[in-house]
């Protein structure tokens, strides 16, 4: 004689048999094109956000591999010596350092809008 939980999974006509589920969820984002152009066609763009009264600056859209784009933070928090991060195609540095960032990579020969 089973449990509840046999008696529920026979009443629904459901199986507890077995040790593998498949929990997987599809990802409703769409992820953009992961082409990987080069630096001197790339068009960043900034944006400026206020995160609970913290001026954050996101530059973006990076078409480059995973590895690059960590270069690319690494260099600008070092030089900018503040923290950041990156989401997706964006890089978030912390504070208002729009004319910063400019310099620091147009002298590394990245292209702007």
């Amino acid at each position: 004689m089973g449990g509840l939980a046999d008696m529920l999974a026979n009443s629904m006509n459901s199986s507890l048999d077995g040790d593998k589920f498949d929990t997987s969820k599809e990802d409703k984002k769409k992820k953009s094109s992961n082409e990987i152009i080069p630096k001197n066609q790339h068009q960043l763009v900034f944006t400026y956000e206020k995160r609970k009264g913290k001026p954050v600056t996101l530059v973006g859209r990076f078409y480059l591999s995973d590895s690059d784009k960590k270069d690319v933070l690494k260099l600008l928090k070092k030089k900018l010596a503040c923290g950041g991060s990156i989401k997706e195609e964006w890089i978030e540095i912390q504070g208002d350092v729009k004319d910063k960032i400019k310099t620091i990579l147009s002298s590394q020969g990245w292209k702007f809008k």
